[in-house]
């Protein structure tokens, strides 16, 4: 991935969707020539000289202080994960290879075995490509057709498959999050392989993802409410929790919950009811 052209676009962007009036300056004159704000006055806002900012929009953040990304981060009215994103930017920017790394591809006996000890609720655990390393029963119900594929993805399953069309409840609200995940995460892995042509493949293949991709959104995946519509059981509503796994950097669990006595719950135990069928089959 070209880190500069993406410094350039990340900042670019958030420039220009911000307005003059959102950012509480003076709109002056009625035709404007860009669009939201002009690089002249986010480095006014950043307290910056106009030739750093510029420098810095052309894809150069080497060097950047923490007050100058702090400072910039507030004139772009960053939420919290696209502050995180500006920093893990300007980190790669001054980054020595030795310090870069590749997400898992495996997964530890003793997580599966955290895995398996859950049984009333579906959990899986997946790295920062979201590739899904491993998963207890529920979950592998749940996700029946990604698990088909040896290799479970979950972007790949929610741009390439049909079948995530119809399993999510919104499936446009699920495409946009999962590559605004893979945006934040590729920045910290820029220069994988796998995840690269796992972009590269998602690209070629879905102009649903390639659109989103180009806005350069990014979304952090902590917990929520997901609608599904599981074609055995039928309508769930789901709690959802994404735990960072400290021993194991870039691994993340997710697991998914609901309410005790919700039809949801109830349809849990028909799920596991009917894995245990398939299992037997």
């Amino acid at each position: 991935m070209d880190h500069r052209a993406e410094i350039k676009e990340f900042l670019s962007s958030r420039r220009a969707r911000l307005t003059p009036l959102q950012a509480g300056l003076p709109a002056y004159g009625g035709n404007r020539r860009v669009q939201g704000l002009r690089r002249e006055e986010v480095a006014l806002l950043a307290g910056v000289s106009v030739d750093y900012y510029v420098r810095m929009e052309r894809g150069n953040l080497a060097g950047a202080s923490d007050s100058v990304l702090e400072a910039l981060a507030r004139a772009l009215q960053l939420d919290e994960a696209e502050r995180d994103h500006l920093f893990t930017l300007a980190r790669e920017a001054d980054a020595q290879p030795a310090r870069r790394r590749s997400p898992a591809k495996r997964l530890r006996p003793e997580l599966q075995q955290v895995l398996d000890a859950i049984t009333d609720v579906p959990a899986q655990i997946r790295n920062d490509r979201l590739d899904v390393l491993s998963a207890n029963s529920l979950a592998r119900a749940l996700y029946a057709d990604m698990f088909a594929d040896p290799r479970p993805n979950i972007a790949r399953f929610t741009f390439l498959h049909p079948a995530a069309r119809d399993l999510f409840g919104d499936w446009s609200r699920a495409a946009d999050d999962v590559a605004a995940i893979l945006r934040l995460q590729a920045a910290k892995n820029p220069h994988d392989k796998a995840f690269v042509e796992l972009i590269g493949e998602l690209s070629t293949r879905s102009d649903d993802f390639r659109t989103r991709w180009a806005s350069h959104n990014v979304r952090f995946h902590r917990s929520g409410r997901k609608r599904m519509h599981h074609p055995v059981v039928g309508d769930l509503e789901l709690d959802f929790q994404a735990m960072d796994i400290p021993s194991d950097p870039g691994l993340v669990m997710v697991v998914y919950t609901a309410p005790a006595g919700s039809a949801t719950a109830d349809a849990f135990k028909l799920l596991a009811s009917w894995e245990a069928t398939q299992e037997s089959v």
